[in-house]
């Protein structure tokens, strides 16, 4: 077989909007409002630089069914511009974006093929940019948002070809942070006959399988405090004999990250806030001179914490805001904008004879390490104390909006709470 390069992206999400944003000054609106369509250029870019022969979009190509005029135009720009070098590109929609809805008339450039939807998989050829054949690339567009049935056995590789390329927008193996759209089972695609699935509506990066290949690159753009890290696409070099080279290319316009500062070994406010300060250069250096949204935890156990605890964590934020100006500029041409402070501290206290104690608070702590100690116990804790929430429509789109809360963290500050009571106790 012929060797060929192409890549594999999802989950674009063009027009998606920003939630929480009142407050964050004018370069930070319009840096988040810009970030999808960055991040499509930098695909587009990307794909002409590396020069791959095809490019592959697993779903979701916009984030809503009325999908924006801006939106459409700015995927035709990108297309054409594919196309004008001669590069193919196969897509299909997803549940935020399924087809047969009113949208503006763009007619596609040539070696663009969206798949339609309903029925098995259609197939087309995809060809390196010097015509020699490539491999067959097949796909299954959402008609509606909430397609519930298993779309896999729709899909069966036809004759004629060396290499088989599927793109499905679907839940594998049931992952709970997403819809239980197209759900199927791992083993479902890898019976299947095809060398590579092309996945997409998952927002993380996973390889969930090799020789078969089954991928899940995540969306080009964070959208929110629970998308962290870099966001981008794999190129994916295949070999003349079916050997393949995955390689992540970060793209994300504007990039989401964490950080934690510890009050151990600090004294005053100031000092809190100088090492505050270090810890928001300190992303803006791990970003690669991308602008950031940085959610920042203060944590540790120290004298401070009882001030802390008592202490307008909106006075805190705003203190480092106007330490760093508005937005802060990082190392590179981005900025750093500190959108989220939350205050996890605990007080001085000996924890391990407090846990070795026949009382109360010695059986709570005894349970909170156990649950540390076991993180299925604590995902499933986390599920319960969420599902009446989840039950909720508008409740679940606040969730999704603002990122679940880490089981991990919700532990840490109910001992964090229980040794401040205990404290108190104390006193």
């Amino acid at each position: 077989m012929n060797p060929f390069r192409f890549i594999h992206a999802a989950d674009l999400h063009l027009g998606s909007p920003f939630k929480g944003l009142a407050g964050a000054p004018e370069a930070v609106r319009r840096g988040l409002a810009e970030a999808e369509f960055g991040a499509l250029r930098r695909l587009t870019d990307t794909a002409l630089r590396e020069e791959a022969d095809f490019v592959v979009i697993a779903g979701d190509l916009f984030d809503s069914a009325d999908r924006s005029l801006r939106a459409q135009a700015a995927l035709h720009r990108s297309w054409s511009r594919l196309a004008a070098a001669g590069a193919q590109v196969f897509a299909i929609h997803g549940n935020h974006d399924p087809l047969g809805l009113e949208r503006a008339r763009f007619e596609l450039p040539e070696g663009v093929h969206i798949f339609g939807a309903g029925g098995n998989a259609e197939h087309r050829p995809a060809y390196r940019r010097d015509g020699k054949p490539a491999a067959f690339v097949y796909g299954i567009s959402y008609d509606r948002r909430a397609v519930t049935d298993n779309l896999v056995p729709g899909y069966r590789p036809a004759p004629g070809a060396d290499f088989h390329i599927a793109l499905l927008h679907a839940n594998v193996d049931g992952d709970p942070d997403h819809d239980a759209y197209a759900p199927c089972r791992l083993s479902d695609l890898l019976g299947a006959g095809f060398q590579y699935w092309a996945l997409g509506h998952i927002h993380g990066r996973r390889v969930l399988h090799e020789y078969p290949h089954v991928v899940y690159p995540g969306n080009l753009q964070g959208r929110h405090a629970g998308e962290t890290g870099a966001k981008g696409c794999y190129i994916v070099d295949v070999d003349a004999s079916g050997g393949l080279r995955l390689t992540f290319m970060p793209l994300d316009e504007v990039r989401w990250l964490a950080c934690r500062v510890s009050i151990e070994g600090i004294a005053d406010e100031e000092r809190l806030l100088e090492r505050m300060e270090e810890s928001v250069y300190g992303a803006a250096a791990a970003a690669d001179g991308r602008s950031v949204m940085l959610e920042m935890v203060i944590g540790g156990r120290g004298p401070l914490h009882r001030r802390l605890e008592s202490r307008n964590v909106d006075e805190l934020l705003a203190a480092l805001r106007e330490r760093l100006g508005e937005p802060a500029a990082g190392d590179g041409s981005g900025w750093v904008w500190v959108h989220r402070l939350t205050v996890r501290t605990a007080p001085d206290l000996d924890l391990d004879r407090l846990a070795g104690e026949d009382s109360f608070a010695g059986e709570a702590l005894r349970l909170a390490r156990r649950l540390a100690a076991d993180p299925d116990g604590r995902e499933a804790l986390l599920k319960e104390a969420l599902e009446p929430m989840t039950r909720n429509a508008r409740l679940r789109r606040l969730l999704d909006s603002r990122g679940l809360p880490s089981a991990d963290g919700l532990l840490e500050r109910a001992a964090a709470r229980l040794a401040g009571m205990l404290e108190r106790e104390e006193a």
